[in-house]
């Protein structure tokens, strides 16, 4: 029987070696893996290209990277909350690549699919454009943007089994899945590990194949990006 539970991070984050290109997963910070961004904190690791739809909070998620500057280079979407990437980014202590979202999503999926570049109209006409080829479709224009795969994927999901099968709990099924499938190696942490075999086969969102190790992690933070009640 197949068995990719580990039960601590830090020898494989610890193979993350200075310079690599990491996936990490998540939608703002819902759904990011923790565990993972906290070993890579004291693993030390820099120069590290992130590859990520957003770039954390100054106090949370990738924003723990972006302060010790273990990150080179941020390949993202939306970077709004994050007081330290905005200042390195004007220093120019910081690359980075601003990608719209739809577009940073379909590179990754197309990376993950051998899918080496496709066509988009997103960015036509504005400084995404820079630099790319462009054609005509159907008399509209499109840009062509390549696909996007990484040394690792760190990534979150609610359940899994031994076999790496996952299944994500609501916003966190953005980016996660598709991150999962398009880096060499993939580290998933979850909420709980289950038997194999009890996981519904229609539910599981990421097949246990393009999981590399699985690990079961407690005491999630969880933190709210902006929270909004009502009176």
């Amino acid at each position: 029987m197949i068995n990719k539970i580990i039960l601590d991070l830090k020898p494989y984050i610890n193979k993350i070696s200075d310079g690599a290109t990491i996936m990490v997963g998540g939608f703002g910070l819902c759904g990011i893996p923790e565990k993972s961004i906290s070993a890579l904190l004291e693993s030390g690791v820099k120069n590290l290209t992130c590859i990520s739809n957003n770039a954390g909070v100054d106090d949370f998620g990738l924003g723990l990277l972006l302060k010790t500057k273990q990150i080179k280079k941020m390949i993202a979407s939306y970077v709004g909350e994050n007081e330290e990437f905005e200042r390195q980014m004007l220093n120019g202590e910081l690359e980075v690549e601003l990608i719209p979202q739809g577009t940073l999503a379909e590179r990754i999926r197309a990376g993950g699919a051998g899918i080496p570049a496709f066509f988009t109209p997103a960015g036509v006409g504005t400084e995404v454009a820079i630099g790319k080829e462009s054609r005509v479709f159907n008399n509209i224009t499109y840009l062509m943007e390549h696909g996007l795969t990484a040394d690792f994927s760190i990534i979150k999901a609610w359940k899994g089994d031994a076999a790496g099968n996952l299944i994500y709990k609501g916003t966190a099924r953005n980016f996660n899945p598709i991150m999962a499938t398009a880096a060499n190696i993939t580290i998933a942490e979850v909420e709980e590990i289950v038997p194999t075999g009890t996981l519904d086969p229609n539910e599981i969102h990421t097949p246990g194949i393009y999981v590399t190790h699985i690990y079961e992690g407690k005491d999630y933070e969880k933190r709210i990006e902006q929270l909004t009640t009502k009176s």
